[in-house]
């Protein structure tokens, strides 16, 4: 084998010029085969005959109904409930029997995109996410004919054991046919849907997501193979995850310093705790204003946004069960003088 000949098998792998590979590759094993070693020769044919040289991967430039999906490295911590679920879900796609259509649905902020995107992660696949801009049409019958060749063009991918297509917030071209404005168009749409999933490819995962389910069109709910409710969060679960996501932005943001025990008892205190993307948010954006050399600033944004007070009012945080080192935190006033003032207060009564 020559030089030319590697320098060949690189260019032709990376133009993915799959006839000049093979070709090159056959010159190699004649040129081992000439030379004696028959073994490597007889393997470089067997493997040229036996598989496909390349294995093409969907682009966005393939048609204009997909979209990649950028996937993160960011925590996604979930209630014990609906992490079985997923793990459920990466356990049917791994036994690959054509269990494959699955619908995430709950409030906004509940975690059913984030779930789609780490469970590209952890299967190894890229996310593509439907464009239903490139799908809705105002022409009369153009959107279901856009939907079924969606659905061939899905069919037609050259590896779909390694990609999840995603469908997120499906709502908007799958509404209950009976409760549509537009009956006849919304019908033909939610039908060719229908008829999409029922002749959907055994080897793609499809992941959709909704957040009315209540009016989702209830033929379409039957084809999924498990309709997973992401509502299930108690306060605990939030609190619980609320610690994940401070945890990880404290880390990216040095100059911040952590108490814990103080941040808990925000969170006990809120009357209701948003869902994960909200309190996502609300913990970042306060990490990311906070004045520069206050290393707490960010718990007073914190305390203020989940408890919606306006100002830091000391005689509240003791009512509140914060202790006056804690209020020196909160208040930005020196313990000493949190003590006076408090003393003041408590003799004024």
């Amino acid at each position: 084998m020559k030089k030319k000949n590697i320098l060949n098998l690189i260019k032709y792998y990376s133009e993915k010029n799959d006839s000049a590979f093979r070709n090159e590759a056959y010159e190699i094993a004649r040129d081992f085969d000439a030379a004696g070693d028959f073994q490597l020769a007889e393997y470089i044919m067997a493997q040229l005959s036996s598989t496909n040289t390349f294995m093409p991967q969907m682009t966005e430039t393939d048609n204009s109904f997909f979209r990649k999906m950028p996937i993160n490295q960011e925590p996604l911590p979930l209630p014990e409930s609906i992490k079985d679920d997923l793990v459920g879900i990466a356990n049917a796609i791994a036994h690959n029997v054509g269990i494959n259509k699955y619908l995430f649905y709950g409030a906004p902020g509940t975690g059913k995109t984030e779930s789609a995107k780490q469970m590209a992660r952890i299967l190894d696949r890229e996310l593509f996410f439907v464009d239903f801009e490139s799908i809705i049409d105002s022409k009369l019958g153009q959107t279901a004919k856009n939907i079924a060749e969606m659905f061939k063009q899905m069919n037609e991918l050259p590896q779909p054991n390694k990609i999840i297509i995603l469908f997120d917030e499906i709502d908007s071209i799958a509404m209950d046919r009976t409760n549509s404005n537009d009956l006849r168009e919304m019908g033909r749409a939610t039908s060719a849907i229908l008829k999409g999933f029922d002749n959907l490819n055994e080897k793609i995962v499809l992941i959709a997501t909704t957040n009315l389910y209540d009016s989702f069109d209830k033929a379409l709910i039957r084809r999924f193979d498990k309709v997973i409710d992401f509502n299930r969060y108690t306060k605990e679960d939030l609190i619980e995850i609320s610690e994940v996501i401070l945890d990880f932005y404290l880390n990216k943001f040095k100059f911040a310093g952590k108490n814990i025990r103080i941040f808990k008892k925000i969170m006990q205190l809120a009357v209701e705790l948003p869902y994960p993307g909200d309190l996502k948010n609300i913990i970042k954006t306060s990490i990311a204003f906070s004045k520069v050399g206050d290393e707490f600033d960010y718990l007073r944004r914190i305390y203020k946004d989940l408890l919606h007070e306006k100002e830091i009012d000391i005689v509240k945080l003791r009512e509140q069960g914060f202790t006056v080192r804690e209020i020196e935190i909160l208040s930005g006033i020196s313990k000493s003088q949190v003590s006076r003032e408090l003393q003041a207060v408590a003799e004024n009564e």
